[in-house]
């Protein structure tokens, strides 16, 4: 990556040679050259906010940037990024969305992410850090900034406007008015489930910004819930990709013998899971764990593994993440170990099943999607 203080070798993490898609973009670069060729004052405090693989702290690591995100990879991508521009641990505070953020900030830089919903809590969590000189420019892809995007800049900080396009990337300046208090922060966001879709029918799911589906059960787990593996007694299940908890919840609800492993790259994600488990309270044992997949799961260790795996990287599509988490799951589950998984019937991850395992049989299936268990033999 080309930057106005010299060239930087970024990777994605993990770091995978066969890997086309770049460790940043078009509008991370736009954003570093507005801060140079205007000589905005990185002084005092610089918060950077969602940068998806810490290129953003990479270039400004000389001004000791704090950066927050909700991935654990875009953490461990920043971590090995840093060390390969040869910046000294401890110079860039990494923190995460269920972290403190600093009391004060005086320059915030704001990668746009995906989710609407992430960014208004991750403004409205920062928001009472701001001053009047707090310097706040938003960065993004120019399909990624929409009128609600601007809107909550808006209303959560103040004044906002946006500068031309320039390789399809746009930026977004709000200047914080301190004269007003930012609204409530509605997040987490609590919500009953529906009857009819078993031990988890009437229950509790709180919901952090940013997680899928964060105000309703979405149909694909709806139909997951309806087809999950019967109980077997005292058993350990992985709930993997977990989101918000719920398919994990109704193992353990349906089972309280089986011990039940929670795990997500997102530190919002994995926090949800462990507030609804809480919430409904569960008997037996569980465990919330932020991690790049099953890595640390000892190998032979698993009875089960649920999977909805995702199928996008921001705004890439790719199968790079199934197919990591399906041999992740191979690697561990004992012998005659199951993983179920639940995908949209396009995807065709019976084909890739068959190739790792050896097996893939349908369990249930409908116009959209499919539920398809796979045995390690």
């Amino acid at each position: 990556m080309t930057t106005p203080w010299g060239e930087l070798a970024l990777t994605r993490f993990p770091e995978d040679p066969r890997d086309r898609l770049r460790a940043w973009d078009a509008s991370d670069a736009y954003l570093l050259r507005h801060l140079a060729d205007r000589e905005v004052p990185l002084t005092g405090t610089v918060v950077i906010v969602g940068d998806r693989w810490g290129a953003l702290a990479t270039a400004l690591a000389a001004h000791a940037p704090t950066q927050i995100t909700d991935s654990f990879l875009a953490q461990e991508a920043t971590r090995a990024n840093l060390a390969r521009a040869g910046v000294q641990p401890g110079t860039v505070r990494l923190l995460t969305t269920q972290d403190p953020p600093p009391e004060r900030i005086d320059v915030l830089l704001v990668r746009v992410p995906k989710s609407l919903a992430l960014l208004e809590d991750q403004l409205l969590r920062l928001a009472p850090a701001l001053h009047a000189d707090t310097v706040v420019v938003g960065t993004g892809m120019v399909k990624e900034i929409h009128t609600s995007t601007l809107q909550l800049f808006e209303r959560i900080i103040g004044p906002t406007r946006t500068s031309l396009a320039e390789q399809k990337a746009r930026l977004i300046f709000a200047r914080p008015d301190p004269s007003s208090a930012p609204p409530e922060n509605p997040w987490p966001y609590r919500y009953t489930l529906p009857d009819g879709i078993g031990p988890a029918s009437g229950h509790t799911v709180v919901n952090h910004a940013g997680v899928f589906c964060a105000d309703r059960l979405d149909i694909g787990t709806r139909f997951f819930l309806g087809h999950l593996p019967p109980s077997r007694g005292a058993e350990r299940v992985v709930d993997l990709g977990c989101g918000n908890g719920v398919v994990g919840t109704a193992v353990a609800l349906a089972n309280p013998q089986a011990e039940v492993l929670f795990v997500d790259e997102s530190f919002q994600a994995v926090a949800s899971a462990e507030a609804t488990y809480k919430a409904n309270g569960v008997p037996g044992h569980a465990e919330f764990r932020v991690g790049d997949g099953l890595a640390g799961v000892a190998s032979g260790s698993v009875d089960v593994v649920l999977n909805n795996p995702p199928f996008h990287s921001h705004q890439a599509t790719t199968d790079a993440t199934a197919w990591r988490m399906f041999t992740g799951a191979r690697r561990v589950l004992r012998p005659g170990g199951e993983l179920w998984v639940i995908g949209n019937r396009h995807l065709g991850y019976h084909v890739k099943l068959r190739r790792l395992f050896g097996n893939s049989q349908v369990v249930a299936s409908d116009r959209k999607f499919v539920v398809l268990k796979a045995v390690k033999r």
